[in-house]
């Protein structure tokens, strides 16, 4: 499969005649992918990966992969194959824009035999990486990074990495923990890991990390607060399957929020690794209702919205569609807790501040997060900073304000190149 660069283009976003009734099946979670590719690697046998999502980040993991002596088969598009074999240099990594690449990765090149590069993406040099480039030099690897601490570097892997003890500050992504842990298990004194400074975001994705990581065959022991012990051990092929990506399939749910139709998410299992409670409290609060039935998830919308006040730390990455749900709704919204998604693909605080103010909103920028006091909205260029999730706030918005126009749509290729087709098509059945 060849890596999909984002494509940038202007885009009109499509207006809802009436409310959205429909039902959509979705690609697979990118957390649940990116962590199965990095798992099946270092596994004692083949793998096989039921289900994967199909975008910029998960085809750029898998092209890194292969550069590190991994055979990994995409040709079929609902079910890979992952062969693992001995890690190699010299080797060179693009990583994207991904945050799953930069800090899953490196771990897993200083167990290889020869110096592995990575960069990436212009913007991806201003990521946070120094905390976990700092935790592997504590346990043995050699690394050369640029000044701030992050890309480029170079992993200097001499097929062995000692483990042992290591501290870390999180506060800035829930990856740094994640990224060390998935490879802990081939460290040769496993890891100790211990989580210094500000609460640890992202709380649900820490423990989708563990829960793979013992469907794996890992001995891993979280029972202390912020610290995580992985003990040296084999992991075992195995067959994953992926669920579908709840980030992902959040802006299609605002869509049933903001018309007041109804949105059926296809295929959800009955057990889940993602934080689906929480964010059915939040849609809850806003003024939708959620209801689980045997493989579906269903949210309904009243034609209001609520404000709300609520800390988004554990679900970050849905702050951009909750923002534009609260610029939507009857009363004043304040979200916080989110101040690390400042190093997200962008500074998402001060990129939402800036564009939903530009569309009418009035907008308080905190240091970790925004207040949002809807007023009437009106047609504007909304710029999406080469994120995703920008992209998917606007086009929410755009459901209702007729009038915006993103500033490019192809940076939706990162996690669902199919979303503008999905998009229009979903508007078209109101």
């Amino acid at each position: 499969m060849a890596v999909m660069a984002a494509e940038s283009r202007p885009w009109p976003a499509p207006t809802a005649a009436g409310p959205i009734s429909t039902t959509v099946r979705l690609p697979g979670s990118k957390s649940m992918t990116a962590r199965a590719l990095v798992l099946a690697a270092l596994a004692d046998g083949p793998s096989v990966i039921e289900a994967p999502l199909q975008a910029r980040d998960t085809t750029l993991m898998s092209a890194g992969l292969r550069a590190l002596g991994v055979a990994v088969d995409t040709s079929a598009d609902d079910r890979w194959r992952v062969e693992p074999g001995p890690l190699r240099g010299p080797a060179t990594v693009d990583v994207g824009l991904a945050g799953t690449i930069m800090r899953f990765l490196p771990p897993l090149a200083g167990l290889a035999d020869g110096p592995v590069e990575f960069d990436g993406d212009p913007h991806a040099r201003n990521r946070p990486l120094r905390p976990i480039v700092e935790a592997l030099r504590a346990l043995g690897v050699r690394i050369e990074a640029a000044p701030s601490g992050g890309l480029p570097l170079t992993v200097h892997g001499t097929g062995l990495v000692a483990g042992g003890e290591a501290v870390v500050d999180a506060s800035g992504s829930s990856q740094f923990v994640s990224g060390l842990l998935l490879s802990a298990p081939r460290f040769a004194k496993g890891l100790t890991l211990r989580h210094e400074g500000p609460p640890v975001p992202s709380a649900p994705h820490l423990r989708m990390t563990t829960h793979m990581l013992r469907a794996a065959g890992a001995t891993v022991d979280d029972s202390v607060p912020e610290t995580w012990v992985v003990e040296p051990g084999a992991l075992h092929g195995r067959t994953w399957t992926i669920e579908p990506d709840l980030s992902g399939a959040l802006p299609f749910f605002a869509a049933a929020m903001v018309t007041g139709g109804t949105v059926t998410l296809a295929g959800w299992p009955a057990q889940s690794w993602q934080p689906v409670e929480q964010l059915s409290r939040l849609l809850t609060a806003l003024g939708g209702e959620v209801t689980r039935t045997a493989g579906e998830l269903t949210v309904r919308g009243a034609g209001t919205l609520r404000g709300i006040t609520a800390d988004l730390s554990e679900v970050s990455e849905m702050t951009p569609v909750i923002a534009a749900l609260a610029a939507l709704a009857d009363g004043p919204s304040e979200l916080r807790g989110v101040e690390h998604i400042r190093g997200h693909e962008t500074d998402r605080i001060a990129a939402l501040a800036t564009e939903l103010a530009k569309a009418g909103a009035g907008v308080t920028e905190f240091p970790d997060g925004l207040r949002i006091e809807p007023r009437p909205l009106h047609a504007t260029s909304f710029a999406t900073y080469a994120d995703h999730r920008m992209a998917h706030a606007a086009a929410v918005i755009g459901l209702t304000v007729p009038g915006i126009e993103l500033t490019d749509v192809g940076c939706t290729s990162k996690t669902l190149p199919e979303f503008p087709e999905l998009w229009a098509g979903l508007a078209a059945r109101s």
